[in-house]
């Protein structure tokens, strides 16, 4: 198991990583973050407001799945929404802004769900 700390700082060893976050989408608030090149208090109040749409809509349209990412891509960047799934179901969810020109987005899920796995809140 790992914290908070070590989970983001090995988001950034992810290829094209620039910054990471831990977010509580019920406050808005960050509660850890990593790296550099945005403001990652704002990312993470307005990234709040998007997943709050999207549960939402999700009640709207009566489905009972759940979310497992949200995928933003951006001219030069692709931001990955991760929702954590807490057994204390706790509204979490990590946040990882990739160099588009430097990342691979298969490669970068699939390492965000491993630290999700071993993340110890």
């Amino acid at each position: 198991m790992t914290t908070v700390d070590q989970t983001l700082t090995s988001a950034l060893t992810i290829d094209g990583a620039m910054a990471a976050a831990l977010v509580d989408y019920e406050s808005g608030m960050s509660l850890g973050q990593a790296g550099s090149g945005l403001d990652l208090d704002i990312a993470a109040a307005g990234n709040t407001d998007v997943v709050r749409a999207k549960i939402r809509t999700m009640q709207h349209l009566g489905l009972s799945g759940r979310i497992e990412d949200m995928l933003i891509t951006l001219d030069t960047q692709i931001h990955i929404i991760r929702l954590l799934q807490s057994q204390s179901g706790t509204g979490l969810f990590l946040y990882l802004v990739l160099d588009k020109s430097r990342s691979n987005l298969a490669m970068a899920r699939r390492q965000l769900l491993n630290l999700e796995r071993d993340l110890d809140i």
